[in-house]
């Protein structure tokens, strides 16, 4: 049985229940910005993760509104474009088969809490980089940006799952390596623009991170690097 990592819903948003795409403030321990967002911040959600995260069967989780699973949903930026996937109708995911993103990642399981011991290093950090392992194929080095958390309640599935936004900028080359699951290409942000205009069928988290993308590409939070081989 499979075991996914969540946090209580109460502990992660503890003043007020936010609906769509919620930035971290820019500057790290911005107070009135952290105010003004709920107490909403990079810092917040590190202290959450080291004092309240727990892994329980994703059955459970799945009709548990109450916890909330946290996934790491990274946009690929690699030189001035963005990578635009679509899961195959061989991919995991059943509810995501046909639908167009801009975000790589998945649940976090009890393994990559194993390989996270590292000072300062979490399982979120350490399941962002089995996802990118296991899905891309990057050559060259690349950096990791957390900016904000995607909630989204209007939905069962959307009820009991949390999106860490991150934008990981790659400065090398960046493939798809489950190319039987997955298909994808570095696209300009303006192409993205148009396919959403035109009304392209994007998942929803995709959906509502496509207005702030210009935003994000540039948000200037915390940066950790990693040299791939």
């Amino acid at each position: 049985m499979e075991f996914v990592y969540v946090v209580p819903r109460s502990v992660l948003f503890p003043e007020y229940m936010p609906q769509g795409f919620v930035p971290f403030p820019v500057v790290a321990f911005d107070r009135a910005a952290e105010s003004a967002i709920g107490g909403l911040s990079s810092a917040h959600l590190e202290g959450v993760l080291r004092t309240d995260g727990f892994f329980v069967e994703r059955p459970y989780a799945e009709r548990t509104p109450t916890l909330k699973q946290l996934i790491p949903y990274s946009i690929v930026e690699c030189d001035g474009r963005v990578l635009l996937v679509q899961r195959t109708a061989k991919g995991g995911e059943s509810r995501l088969h046909g639908k167009l993103s801009i975000g790589i990642g998945g649940h976090i399981n009890p393994e990559d809490l194993e390989v996270a011991p590292r000072p300062g290093r979490t399982a979120l950090d350490a399941g962002s980089e089995r996802e990118i392992l296991e899905e891309l194929h990057v050559r060259g080095t690349y950096e990791i940006r957390r900016v904000g958390l995607l909630n989204d309640d209007a939905n069962a599935v959307g009820a009991v799952h949390v999106g860490v936004v991150q934008v990981i900028h790659v400065n090398g080359t960046v493939e798809i390596r489950e190319k039987e699951q997955l298909q994808g290409r570095l696209v300009p942000c303006e192409e993205l623009s148009a396919l959403h205009a035109e009304g392209a069928n994007f998942e929803t988290w995709s959906r509502m991170l496509l207005p702030h993308l210009g935003t994000l590409l540039n948000h200037p939070n915390a940066v950790k690097s990693r040299t791939l081989v």
